[in-house]
């Protein structure tokens, strides 16, 4: 893995920046890290219509009290008509999760920003841009995505429930790279089974051994 560093807590929108050598001109995603998104979302006809064209793409996420949020307002084509953050009087009940997708302008729009008044480059801003240009489209998350944001150490919690019930309920793990890698053939099955020798043993390295013996 390559990684660069943000020195400073200058707002999300600035990891495209401190990445600019990652990102170039290509399209890219931007995951917020204590951001966790489980369910089945249709994520290859969202990143096949984004690779149609060029623009930026939010999903809406619905939530109780949406004034805590960002919160986003589209038409039925998905379309955005409206970007607020932390509303006094939201439009609509739908938060903006921290996953976002961005075509090759993001670098160069993220340059363009002036710092909001706490001094960081806001990614709501960056949003705002493409909305401007009429480049910006969202979609709903539906019912069966849980979002859990675990910025906090009850909301950390919480999370880690979530997913032990989950994981112990169906005796699957939860975004285990290695079976995600072979299912989607990104890794051969001698590849993950050179990979597993170094493992030490855990009940982790034991799942990934049941999987490729299920795949054989």
């Amino acid at each position: 893995l390559s990684y660069a560093v943000q020195p400073r807590p200058e707002g999300i929108a600035q990891a495209f920046l401190v990445g600019e050598a990652f990102v170039g001109r290509d399209r890219c995603a931007l995951i917020l890290g204590d951001n966790i998104l489980y369910g089945r979302m249709d994520l290859d006809h969202i990143g096949e219509e984004f690779e149609r064209g060029d623009g930026a793409v939010i999903f809406g996420y619905p939530v109780q009290d949406p004034g805590r949020y960002g919160i986003v307002e589209f038409g039925p084509d998905g379309e955005v008509l409206s970007l607020e953050e932390k509303p006094e009087k939201p439009r609509t009940n739908l938060a903006v999760p921290g996953i976002y997708l961005y075509d090759g302008d993001v670098v160069e729009r993220t340059r363009a920003l002036e710092p909001s008044d706490r001094g960081e480059l806001e990614i709501t801003d960056l949003n705002l841009s493409y909305l401007r240009d009429g480049k910006l489209r969202a979609h709903r998350l539906g019912r069966g995505i849980a979002w859990l944001d675990t910025g906090t150490q009850e909301s950390l919690l919480e999370a880690a429930n979530f997913i032990a019930t989950v994981e112990h309920r169906q005796g699957l793990k939860i975004s285990c790279l290695e079976e995600i890698a072979l299912r989607r053939g990104y890794l051969s099955r001698r590849e993950l089974r050179g990979a597993l020798e170094g493992m030490p043993n855990s009940p982790y390295k034991a799942y990934v051994e049941q999987i490729l013996a299920e795949e054989a």
